[in-house]
């Protein structure tokens, strides 16, 4: 399911913005004109043997050993793009949007994400960006809430 179409079907505000390829999360925030901290790049990790998404502002990286923390597991490592493209047949490689739940993913988001009113993303592709309200993405996302990351 394309997120536009989980957003439209829940009644949830939002805008699309399109604009140059952008491939990292810190190319979107200056196309969109944003701090980075109000990007929330999706990043999928393997927890022991299972796939888990983790969300966290474009402005932080992952720390491991949090991710283990709040994933309850003992081994994590990030996702290879194969495995990558093997669950997100819908979109392009890299650009997967924060709904761990469309795709039938365990979702952590990280704290520091809530500190925004509005969140921006990909939306499948390097060309396309969603603007929505932070609550509207929790309520529908419903991540678990955790400290994942460290500020760059």
């Amino acid at each position: 399911m394309k997120v536009e179409q989980l957003l439209r079907e829940n009644g949830v505000p939002f805008t699309v913005h399109e604009h140059p390829p952008a491939y990292t999360a810190q190319e979107i925030a200056a196309e969109e004109h944003v701090t980075g901290n109000m990007i929330a790049k999706a990043v999928i990790v393997k927890a022991d043997d299972n796939f888990a998404m983790c969300v966290l502002p474009a402005s932080y990286k992952l720390d491991m050993k949090k991710v283990a923390k709040a994933l309850k597991a003992k081994k994590t490592r990030l996702a290879d793009e194969p495995e990558m493209a093997k669950i997100f047949t819908d979109t392009e490689v890299g650009a997967e949007p924060p709904f761990g739940n469309i795709y039938h993913l365990p979702t952590v988001a990280d704290n520091h994400l809530a500190e925004y009113e509005e969140i921006i993303f990909q939306a499948g592709s390097h060309r396309q960006a969603i603007r929505m309200r932070f609550e509207d993405y929790k309520n529908l996302a419903k991540p678990e809430m955790a400290d994942l990351g460290v500020h760059l």
